[in-house]
Order: structure tokens, then C-alpha cells, then sequence
């Protein structure tokens, strides 16, 4: 096992003097080609290129002398320190930090970024990566070769984004790069670089108290019909009860894009994207698709709304992780499983209704749960029912995707 292993971040400036004493002292150095081009390695020292870095931590575990590793950035948030810190590899490792890329990125864009969402881009990652990038005004995505401004732009067509790419940070090569996110694939980018992915204004705002998304206001969930216009109810399968079923039963989550088929009010598309997913939401009626925008813009959220008739207004949307179907019954439930998503969930109003469309979701291989729900609202001056609603609630999950 090496003796000593010290990870040093590098973002283009002067190695400080504790960073130049470890590498003075190293008789193996990994990093990239830059960084072994550095004339503060020792000439003598055995040399990894850095690519696949559980492969590196194996040599670096099995190597009887002083390691170090250079890396870009700050080596501890996401890099290198994670892998190296593995128990199978049994390193205790010394880091010495350098600024983030970034941090380095919000900086050349003269910008807070307390307030961003970070995510990492792979081939793996790319899609959940593209969906906090619908979902948030602001995000900070670590490429990759395969996961580079160029796909992220092809990625999220028809939606609008700023890009702000930056190459090559603390090099000489540096470049900063600010165009619209339908140009990105136009050009050949160089590796590595961070892009900030801006939708829509970004407001101006008091300090704040916690890093990445702020929960906001208000506070809770299946708010009431009058956080959306309502003045008593909402639309058939909108009521705050229903929805707080069908949001727990699919599960939004940060990455995930949800579809709204026949989003109404509007409302489960917000609380959707209040979970922080990204959400498309359909509906034939332009009427719905306006009370919709204005009703996400309320609240802050970013959905994409999509005025069509279901199901062939479907074809050409990106591919959800789940959905919701207010409306439109089995043959939009057919459509829908044809895409595959985790889980659906969809409601009837009798069960004949329901009957069908479990019917369509179990020979597309989901698994399917029935509910029947009641809700009985009460006037509470004289404790008496106000209001009764009855409704099948149906859900369907695929057994082989992820939970």
C-alpha cells in the first residue's frame, strides 16, 4: 500500500507550497495529460494517465512509496476523492482543494450560484441530467466526452435555454461561450467543460439559507382548488384529494419527467414540478394550456405545455419516467404503455371505465393496483355533508424498471 497518498486540485494557478511539497516527494503521479506535463512532477516518478480512476486506486493501493493524484478542481466534489475513499481500496488520502470548476464557471459569467442546481453529465446520466435542466432556472452541468453541450441542446428541443459554456477552464485554450441552447450543436466543443444552462429570468433575491433549490412557498401539497383559480373544485379528476393519491402513487422526483396528459387547472402539473421533476403537460384545450402557464409561472415552475390532442400528440414528446392521464381514457392509456414509463396512474369515473383501462395497462405487462375513492367533504358549522365525490383510482407499475 502506498505510504502516502495526497490528492491536489489544480484550476490553472500557481501550486501552492504544500501541493509543490507533495509532488516534490511523489514516486507515482496519476492525473491527465496536462497535468503529468506539469514541471513539478519529479522526473522519476512512475506516471498513470488518469482515466478509469478505480483502476488507478488499484495501482496506487499495490505501489510501495509516496502518490499523489492531480486532478481539475476541487478533487472532493465530484471527483476523485470519492473513488479513492472506497473501502475495497483502503487509502487514507490528504486532499489539498483548489477552486471548483464551477465555481470558476459562475464566476467568468459574473453570477451566484448558491442558488444553482449541479448535476454530472454521462452517456448514463445525460436524459436525468436534461430534465433538471428543463425543470430548474439554473444549473451547472459537469460534461463528459458523449454528454457535452452539444447533446444537452439536441436533448432539449423545444424548450428554450441559455447556455453558457465554458472550455477548458484555467488554461491557456479558456474559452467562454454564451449562445442559445438550439445553437449548441452546431459547434464541436472541447473537453472539459462546465455549461450553465439558464431558463428564463433569473430574479434577482435575498440572501438565502440553503444551498441548490429553496422548498418555497406554499407550504404543503394537493393544495386547495383556490391556489389554482378554483373557486369551489377543479376539473373532473383535479380535486386535491385524488391528486395527493396519484402524486404519491408516481413519486416525482428530481430528474424524472413526468407527463401530464390533460393537465386542466394545471395543478397537478405545479405540484409535480414543485417535487422538482420535469413536467410536460398536454391538453387539447388552449383554454387549459393558458390557465396552466399562468398558474406555473404563479408558482415559480417551469413545465413545457403542450397544446394536442392525446394520444398523437404524443409521438414526438421525449420519453417519460412517469405519467399522469387526466383524461382520455383506454386509448390514451394504450398509447402511454407503448412508451414504457415506471409507473402510470389514471382515473375513471365507473367500473366499466376502470375495468378497461386496468385491463389495457395489464397486457402491457404493468402490474396494476385499484382503489375506489370517497371523499366526503363536511360543512363544519353544523357538521353536516357538503360534498361527496366517488372515483377509481388505477395505477400501474412495470415490474422491471426501477422503483
Amino acid at each position: 500500500m502506498a505510504d502516502r497518498v495526497t490528492v491536489i486540485g489544480w484550476d490553472g494557478s500557481p501550486l501552492t507550497a504544500a501541493a509543490r511539497s507533495a509532488l516534490g516527494a511523489a514516486t507515482l503521479v496519476a492525473g491527465a495529460a496536462h497535468h503529468l506535463a506539469l514541471t513539478e512532477v519529479p522526473p522519476a516518478a512512475e506516471r498513470i494517465r488518469l482515466g478509469s480512476v478505480s483502476l488507478a486506486a488499484r495501482r496506487i493501493a499495490a505501489h510501495r512509496g509516496t502518490a499523489v493524484v492531480l486532478a481539475d478542481g476541487d478533487p472532493g466534489f465530484f471527483g476523485v476523492v470519492r473513488t479513492l475513499r472506497a473501502p475495497e481500496f483502503g487509502l487514507e488520502v490528504e486532499v489539498v482543494p483548489a477552486v471548483s470548476s464551477v465555481a470558476q464557471a459562475f464566476a467568468r459569467a459574473g453570477m451566484p450560484w448558491d442558488d444553482a442546481q449541479v448535476v454530472v453529465a454521462h452517456p448514463r446520466t445525460l436524459r436525468r441530467a436534461v430534465n433538471v435542466c428543463r425543470a430548474h432556472t439554473k444549473v451547472a452541468v459537469l460534461t463528459s466526452p458523449g454528454a457535452g453541450p452539444a447533446e444537452l441542446g439536441l436533448l432539449l428541443q423545444g424548450v428554450h435555454r441559455t447556455f453558457v459554456i465554458c472550455e477548458e477552464l484555467g488554461t491557456e485554450r479558456e474559452q467562454v461561450t454564451v449562445l442559445t441552447s438550439d445553437k449548441a450543436a452546431d459547434h464541436t466543443w472541447r473537453d472539459p467543460n462546465v455549461v450553465i444552462v439558464i431558463g428564463g429570468p433569473v430574479a434577482a433575491s435575498p440572501t438565502g439559507w440553503i444551498a441548490g433549490r429553496d422548498p418555497g412557498t406554499p407550504r404543503g401539497w394537493a393544495l386547495p382548488a383556490p391556489a389554482y383559480g378554483g373557486d369551489d373544485r377543479l376539473g373532473e379528476g383535479e380535486s386535491d384529494r385524488l391528486r395527493a393519491a396519484q402524486l404519491a402513487r408516481i413519486g416525482p422526483r428530481v430528474g424524472d419527467l413526468v407527463w401530464d396528459i390533460g393537465c386542466g387547472s394545471g395543478a397537478f402539473t405545479v405540484e409535480a414540478a414543485r417535487f422538482g421533476a420535469a413536467v410536460i403537460a398536454v391538453d387539447a384545450d388552449p383554454d387549459a394550456c393558458a390557465r396552466t402557464t399562468a398558474v406555473a409561472r404563479h408558482f415559480g415552475v417551469q413545465p413545457q405545455v403542450v397544446h394536442g390532442m392525446a394520444p398523437y400528440i404524443l409521438e414526438d414528446l421525449p420519453e417519460p419516467d412517469v405519467v399522469r392521464i387526466g383524461g382520455g381514457g383506454a386509448e390514451v392509456v394504450s398509447a402511454v404503455a407503448d412508451r414504457r414509463p415506471a409507473r402510470i396512474v389514471a382515473h375513471a369515473s365507473n367500473r366499466d371505465a376502470a375495468e378497461l383501462i386496468g385491463r389495457g395497462l395489464t397486457e402491457h405487462g404493468y402490474a396494476v393496483e385499484c382503489a375506489l375513492l370517497q371523499s366526503v367533504e363536511l360543512d363544519t358549522r353544523a357538521w353536516t355533508e357538503r360534498e361527496r365525490t366517488v372515483v377509481f383510482l388505477l395505477s400501474g407499475q412495470l415490474p422491471d424498471r426501477a422503483p
